[in-house]
């Protein structure tokens, strides 16, 4: 079968078909609504959003597209930021920041009622938690957290925290690695250019579809040899003869596969020798060709 060649020379068509949209949600529908729209504009069998956004959240959401959609998984550990509105219930007092600070590191939660997973008390951590504005009863805090974060509960925490009570306003997400906010593209940039692609000029289907490969950028990566890349299409491991090079990782790591020209092959674990002259070295978790 035919590999796809490097990523920066596919056509439009090939784009779609094993690309990402870095969107900015809008608000009002929900990130499953919004990706079922991606899919019937663009014509794709599929497209699978990088993680839940409620419906009045705003703010960075990869959608991926085609055969891109089955590496939505690498983004269930991907580390996510947010820009939130904290609504204080009373006046602040002189320790906000200093409580505020209290809240980075690791901190329990438990998902609220309307959660779509079960309610057991578990960890999460804020790696930071920065309060970037304050007036009156508000504030503006940007926080870096573990994914699986519960916002809301988070500022309602905070309330309690500081002895006066917090709700959470509005909600914006900044990133969602690798991606963020400052390539973002909206719903109306992808449909001015999927119809400037009709008409022939593919520049702003460029901008705005950017190549798959561009969501694994933070995994570990293996380089394998066509032959290899082949026969991982027909469902087949990665043995050591085809292994061309390999970042340093520990056995059992989720790793990218690519061909030598950088085009994606599968996800899998490493599980052997790349340096063997026999036996496997990757277990496929996903195939994307």
């Amino acid at each position: 079968m035919a590999l796809r060649g490097p990523p920066d020379d596919r056509s439009g068509d090939d784009l779609l078909e094993f690309g990402v949209v870095n969107l900015d949600k809008p608000p009002g529908p929900s990130a499953h609504q919004v990706a079922a729209w991606i899919r019937d504009m663009t014509g794709v069998d599929r497209a699978a959003h990088a993680g839940t956004l409620d419906p009045k959240v705003t703010g960075c959401l990869p959608v991926l597209l085609g055969d891109a959609a089955r590496m939505a998984r690498v983004f269930d550990d991907s580390v996510k930021e947010y820009v939130a509105v904290l609504e204080l219930h009373g006046p602040a007092p002189a320790t906000f920041e200093s409580v505020c600070a209290e809240f980075e590191g690791e901190i329990y939660q438990k998902p609220p009622k309307k959660s779509a997973v079960v309610r057991r008390l578990r960890t999460r951590e804020i790696f930071d938690l920065d309060v970037l504005e304050r007036e009156e009863r508000r504030a503006l805090l940007r926080i870096r957290c573990e994914s699986g974060t519960y916002i809301r509960k988070l500022c309602h925490d905070l309330g309690l925290a500081l002895g006066i009570g917090a709700h959470m306003g509005d909600l914006r997400r900044a990133g969602t690695d690798p991606f963020d906010d400052t390539d973002l593209a909206t719903m109306h940039d992808l449909a001015d250019a999927l119809a400037w692609a009709e008409e022939g000029d593919e520049a702003a289907l460029r901008d705005v579809v950017q190549p798959a490969e561009r969501a694994l950028v933070e995994l570990p990566s293996v380089t394998i040899a066509e032959s290899a890349a082949e026969a991982v299409a027909e469902g087949a491991p990665v043995y050591a003869p085809g292994v061309i090079d390999v970042d340093d990782v520990e056995r059992g790591t989720l790793v990218a596969c690519y061909t030598p020209d950088g085009a994606a092959v599968c996800l899998g674990r490493l599980v052997g020798d790349p340096d063997a002259n026999e036996g496997t070295v990757i277990d496929l978790e996903r195939v994307l060709v």
